[in-house]
């Protein structure tokens, strides 16, 4: 049997490191053909001598010098750059593409990856953030599957096979609600870098276990499951779910509710994107139904946790919004992790950076360019304000 042959866009990132130790599991069938990673150098090469692929590329060419003594003497091409993310993906022997890095900067590589017919197992929810509309269409134009990769995407994803495109009444996307559930806004105010990176239930990257604690990330998740599923985002539903066990729901027009479960575990939902429609074993941990013997529910906080509204309004407005939205969250995610502005200033943030920058309609691949980087600009700019107070104060 041909083994599949994945490449790994961000390798030595959460969601990339597990991806590894999936195919670790069944080098049988899957195979890395490339790996890609921005600055972990270090831990690229660990990867690169342990799996052999054919090409890595360091994305921040600085690194590439290192990289390459490293492995020369290893069959193993080296490329640097932003450009060769987009050429490595296009190269034809490669089946699958994983998306896993973060941010805007997996948008474009995925645009080339899927323009080149490759199939998608998608973790970079952002990339249908910024420009959902135009990928669905590339998608769709191209006949290029693509493959959920986040937990309550796979699960929304698992529960609608063998429903011979049943309509969806309703999603119901789940969140744990992360650490600071039951913090009041006084408590909020004052929340450490350190207390929103310790997340209670998965083991992430920074950003995303921020973006975790904001509830922003499950706000990115409606927007992702919006063009996915190819529902509006009045048919979707937010539920805090503080036990993790159901990673999502799909309620049909009989009022009928299917639900995917399971020990938040991200090797589960990668490993059915890379082996999908196949259920392979996996190492790991099963739902003993006689510990969780209690699942509880709860609406989201909108007035504490106003990224979640900030979202829903994006994408009520459509066009470059939520291009905006992105551009100006990454802005405030990494101004938080450098103690430069306190938890709830990121929300101020992307509130006057939504109102700031020009709305676009119909936007190009040009035009979504062009917004993230005005976008950035004035987050950066009202970021600098706002940590001027902060100092101040």
């Amino acid at each position: 049997m041909k083994k599949r042959q994945i490449a790994i866009l961000g390798s030595t990132g959460s969601i990339g490191t597990q991806a590894l130790d999936v195919i670790k599991q069944h080098s049988d069938c899957l195979e890395v053909y490339a790996l890609t990673a921005n600055n972990q150098a270090d831990l690229l090469i660990h990867q690169a001598r342990e799996f052999l692929p054919d090409t890595v590329v360091i994305a921040n060419e600085t690194h590439y010098i290192k990289v390459k003594e490293a492995l020369q003497d290893l069959p193993i091409k080296v490329r640097a750059g932003v450009e060769s993310l987009n050429h490595v993906v296009e190269s034809e022997p490669i089946d699958m593409v994983l998306t896993a890095m973060v941010g805007y900067s997996g948008l474009q590589p995925t645009i080339h990856a899927i323009c080149a017919g490759k199939a998608i197992a998608l973790a970079n929810k952002e990339t249908l953030v910024i420009a959902g509309e135009l990928i669905t269409k590339l998608a769709i134009e191209h006949q290029t599957p693509i493959l959920p990769v986040d937990s309550e995407h796979s699960a929304i994803f698992q529960c609608l096979l063998g429903e011979n495109n049943n309509p969806i009444d309703k999603i119901l996307l789940t969140a744990s609600g992360g650490p600071f559930r039951k913090f009041s806004l006084e408590q909020l105010q004052s929340v450490t870098k350190k207390e929103a990176l310790q997340h209670p239930n998965w083991t992430m990257g920074a950003k995303v276990t921020i973006d975790s604690a904001s509830l922003m990330n499950k706000g990115f998740e409606m927007i992702e499951a919006r063009w996915l599923f190819d529902v509006q985002a009045s048919q979707i539903q937010v539920l805090v779910h503080p036990q993790s066990i159901i990673h999502s729901m799909v309620q049909f027009q009989d009022t009928s509710v299917k639900a995917q479960l399971g020990m938040p575990d991200m090797h589960v939902p990668i490993q059915y994107a890379l082996t999908y429609p196949n259920r392979l074993p996996l190492a790991g941990e099963a739902v003993d139904f006689t510990k969780f013997n209690q699942l509880t529910f709860e609406e989201p906080d909108t007035q504490r946790f106003r990224n979640l509204s900030f979202a829903f309004e994006a994408i009520r407005q459509g066009g470059n919004m939520p291009c905006i939205l992105n551009a100006a969250n990454e802005i405030a995610v990494a101004a938080f992790l450098r103690d430069e502005i306190g938890f709830l200033a990121m929300s101020e943030v992307i509130e006057q950076t939504m109102n700031a920058v020009p709305f676009t309609a119909d936007p190009t691949l040009d035009n979504y360019i062009y917004t993230n980087e005005i976008a950035r600009a004035k987050a950066t700019e009202i970021m600098q304000k706002l940590s001027s107070i902060k100092i101040k104060n």
